[in-house]
């Protein structure tokens, strides 16, 4: 800092200025420092300033795993939320969900020096690992009910689950099945509430429950279930990927989607408008989730007391893959 100030003939005060952005840097002073700084090949040390601050400018990220749509889309959402604001992100992967792994993710905020940590995982994981937060660092919540101790962010998980079934109704459709996700997913629980919801709320027979795993191959086995059931007329699929499984069962099974079939997904994956038929399926709107979790990090960073849930509102997109039932559909 010093050789610059002395290259741009100002004071190592003026450099430190320029370097920090202030705007009160008369514009012909800051092109000399810049230029000196380029001169020179100074760069600012960012942990000397780490340190003066009293922050890092980093935004830990610990998530369950990458191999879901919804945590990848909503991981990008929060980098690039982070970024505009001027901070980066560091990602924490949790390899399973013990309490072991879920202690290590927390010391490690420390360790790598974070500001704010956004946590995509379930709740009832952070309440029974006895942890130990680092006092400094603020938390948000994403895809988790709320124990009062963090602010959460989410999809309104029940809100898209009760659009799907009553499209599903609204075409005639006497009742409507059910592959759900995992019985530990916080999301999954919520939209099979829901789905049992409506269909109580509208007076309809509810199917036994099928359970997947989230994945093509989970899907496959629960549409194969489905195709021997001659009264299923409406699918409602807890997540695109399933649904895509819950499709080629059907077909392989001779049973046509929407004729026979109709199918609901949700997440509104890319392919999904690929599937055969393109599929019907409820947006969930990642890139509003992830901006809400860096926005409400920041004003817990400025001092502001941040609480309760935020949900994101979802939308039906309508595609090929529903349609009203035929008439002699119990003979299927």
């Amino acid at each position: 800092m010093a050789d610059v100030a002395r290259l741009a003939e100002v004071s190592s005060q003026t450099v430190s200025r320029v370097s920090n952005g202030d705007p009160a840097v008369v514009e012909s002073t800051r092109q000399k420092v810049i230029d000196a700084m380029k001169e020179l090949g100074y760069r600012p040390n960012s942990a000397a300033r780490a340190l003066k601050r009293g922050d890092f400018r980093v935004i830990g990220v610990i998530t369950m795993g990458l191999a879901s749509h919804g945590n990848v889309r909503t991981l990008e959402a929060i980098a690039s939320s982070a970024s505009r604001a001027g901070y980066a992100v560091t990602l924490i992967p949790l390899d399973a969900p013990t309490q072991g792994d879920v202690r290590g993710a927390f010391s490690r905020l420390d360790e790598l020096a974070v500001d704010a940590a956004v946590l995509i995982m379930e709740v009832h994981l952070i309440d029974t690992a006895a942890l130990t937060l680092p006092p400094h660092v603020k938390v948000v919540v994403v895809d988790s009910d709320s124990t009062g101790r963090f602010p959460v962010v989410d999809t309104d998980q029940r809100q898209g689950a009760r659009t799907a079934v009553r499209h599903l109704l609204d075409r005639g459709h006497g009742t409507v099945w059910h592959v759900a996700g995992p019985e530990a997913s916080f999301a999954a629980s919520r939209r099979a509430d829901a789905w049992e919801a409506v269909l109580r709320e509208e007076g309809r027979r509810v199917p036994p429950l099928l359970r997947g795993d989230w994945t093509p191959d989970s899907g496959y086995e629960a549409g194969l279930r489905l195709a021997d059931e001659a009264d299923c007329t409406a699918v409602f699929v807890a997540n695109d990927q399933m649904a895509l499984g819950v499709l080629r069962a059907l077909n392989e099974r001779g049973v046509r989607v929407p004729e026979d079939v109709s199918v609901v997904g949700f997440d509104d994956i890319v392919e999904a408008s690929s599937f055969i038929p393109p599929l019907t399926t409820i947006r969930q709107d990642f890139a509003q989730v992830g901006e809400l979790c860096v926005e409400a990090a920041l004003r817990e960073l400025r001092g502001e007391t941040v609480t309760g849930i935020q949900l994101v509102p979802t939308t039906l997109v309508e595609r090929a893959s529903v349609a009203a039932p035929r008439q002699d559909a119990e003979e299927r």
